[in-house]
């Protein structure tokens, strides 16, 4: 049986995250009251159009949440909130509507007008890092939320 090195690489992060994601969906290890910690991340597939779960490190800006991978390319997370910002996201047990900005590999920087001062500037200098294959994503609340 001749199995590639991406094919186990997608078996090993499914397995894990079919771990992790219940928990941390309940709000296990969320960045409630420390800047980082985990969140669940809801997108829909660009191919499939499933809606898929994933849990990822995050760190919590005040109201907004930045999510990264050094994976950038290989992500399908980010290549799903590249097709459709639109998305949910669980913090502390919560689900939050949210639209996503997302920084990644070969796709033009342009910052998001009305963003706070601060974030703006700490976006501005992550950018960068794209050309070395990181991907960030802001995830910012909807206006219903």
């Amino acid at each position: 049986m001749n199995i590639s090195r991406q094919s186990l690489e997608k078996r090993f992060f499914r397995a894990l995250n079919s771990i992790v994601e219940p928990a941390v969906r309940r709000g296990f290890a969320s960045p409630r009251f420390s800047l980082g910690g985990l969140i669940v991340l809801e997108s829909t597939g660009f191919k499939t159009g499933i809606t898929r779960r994933t849990p990822l490190v995050a760190t919590h800006l005040g109201s907004y949440v930045l999510v990264s991978t050094v994976r950038g390319e290989k992500s399908f997370w980010v290549k799903n909130l590249e097709k459709e910002a639109q998305t949910r996201f669980y913090l502390g047990g919560k689900a939050r509507d949210a639209e996503a900005f997302v920084m990644a590999p070969g796709k033009d920087y342009k910052r998001p007008e009305a963003l706070p001062a601060i974030i703006g500037r700490l976006i501005d200098t992550l950018a960068p890092l794209t050309e070395k294959g990181c991907a960030f994503v802001l995830l910012r609340p909807s206006a219903s939320a």
